[in-house]
């Protein structure tokens, strides 16, 4: 699911997996449709039982809109869809994996200005979200529409707290420190066995942004500048992460992470019980059930380092756009205007892609909220303490430019955190003025 999103904002990867499960019933979706026809191609990063479900929902599509043919095309990364546009050969519809690319489409009119449609269309853009809206938005314009969402927080081997004696999930950081300790072993040469949480910003998805939220850190001042020098929550956050580095062992936990099996196979370090607590995203539900069946695993929000900040976490999705040399860019808005506002089809995009949705009424829905452990992500997408990654004209690379900063300070290469804030903060404005 949206899988989506990036699993690392060091690099925009493609993250791709089988971790869809069928709708419980084939429900045909009704739309009033249009008098639009023709044909509209779609690129998505979507693959195998995945890409099998976006090709169910287009196939409801065509039929309440039987004068327009969808071609679709799966596995096309950012990158691809990048090239495509610039070659004047994009598709019609691009269905991106990363919010971080929405400045980047936006501001250089990659992706069209949406606008006009729904002003025209009379679309209600208060069914969606709110931090849908600001993603799919940059320099006044609207130039994407929200596929689906993914919303992070903490997962947590149940065996392991009960053998360690821990009754719950941490809801602060200093009781995460506690219980990641309670839950650490060691190896007779004092080498790590497992790991209660593994700190490190390069592991698996704890990419500064989906951490950001435990302390409410903000990535951008409101001039649009690099706040990361001037937010003591940032200095709060890499405090903590840096103290619980140190106690491991910078070198011990480098070494114990190397032999870890990949996050999206079944040897992920979570799946296998080397690592107790566990940041990801609603996605790992359905890896779980498909890899870990027998695994016995609790979910809930990201640990707040004030306590009356709990509940929340980070939130992102997958987007939709018209590339700038579509072909019909009349037949592409009505596919968008289906994915993305219809809810019968959010809401069954939601159940075959085990991602979050997106509209008022989809969210609501009482089958995706039966299951308890997907209602915690759900309510985390909904709670007001989440947050998301500002779009820059310069896409991700103010993330990334800090990213590296954090890996040579969490090895113990920045020996003053004040100075070395403010140097990030000079670089990501670098990266930032040169990506504008």
């Amino acid at each position: 699911m949206n899988k989506r999103i990036p699993a690392a904002l060091f690099a925009l990867t493609l993250l791709t997996s089988a971790a869809c499960t069928p709708a419980p019933k084939e429900n045909k979706i009704a739309d009033p449709g249009a008098s639009t026809s023709g044909s509209v191609e779609l690129w998505h990063f979507f693959t195998e039982r995945e890409a099998e479900a976006i090709d169910t929902v287009i196939k409801d599509f065509e039929a309440s809109h039987p004068n327009i043919k969808v071609t679709v095309k799966s596995g096309q990364d950012d990158s691809k869809v990048t090239q495509a546009i610039g070659a004047g050969n994009g598709p019609d519809i691009g269905l991106s994996y990363s919010t971080d690319i929405v400045g980047k489409f936006c501001s250089s009119g990659a992706w069209v200005d949406l606008t006009q449609y729904i002003a025209r269309d009379k679309v209600d853009l208060n069914q969606l979200n709110a931090t849908t809206r600001q993603y799919t938005e940059f320099g006044g314009k609207r130039c994407a529409m929200p596929f689906l969402a993914d919303a992070y927080g903490m997962f947590y081997n149940k065996d392991l707290f009960a053998k360690a004696g821990i009754a719950g999930p941490p809801k602060t950081l200093d009781e995460l420190t506690e219980d990641a300790k309670k839950l650490t072993t060691r190896n007779a040469d004092g080498s790590l066995k497992t790991v209660g949480f593994l700190p490190l910003y390069d592991f698996y998805e704890n990419a500064a942004a989906h951490l950001a939220p435990a302390t409410g850190a903000k990535w951008l001042t409101d001039d649009g500048k690099s706040a990361v020098g001037t937010d003591p929550n940032w200095k709060t956050l890499l405090t903590w992460q840096k103290n619980l580095v140190d106690w491991y062992g910078y070198d011990k936990l480098t070494k114990f992470k190397a032999g870890l099996g990949d996050e999206f196979s079944a040897d992920n370090a979570f799946q296998k019980g080397q690592v107790a607590i566990n940041i990801d995203a609603e996605y790992r539900l359905a890896f779980l059930k498909d890899q870990s069946p027998n695994l016995k695993y609790g979910v809930a929000p990201l640990p707040a380092a004030d306590a009356s900040r709990y509940g929340g976490g980070y939130v992102t999705g997958n987007i939709l756009g018209i590339s700038k040399n579509a072909k019909n860019p009349e037949a592409a808005w009505e596919l968008i205007k289906y994915l993305t506002t219809n809810d019968a089809a959010v809401t069954k995009l939601a159940g075959l892609l085990k991602n979050v949705p997106t509209t008022t009424k989809s969210i609501a829905d009482p089958t995706l909220n039966s299951d308890a452990d997907f209602k915690t992500f759900i309510d985390i997408f909904n709670n007001p303490n989440s947050m998301t990654t500002p779009p820059s004209a310069s896409g991700p690379a103010y993330q990334e430019t800090f990213g590296q900063f954090l890996v040579n300070y969490q090895a113990g290469k920045v020996k003053d955190l004040n100075a070395g804030l403010k140097s990030a903060d000079q670089q990501v404005n670098s990266v930032m003025q040169l990506g504008g």
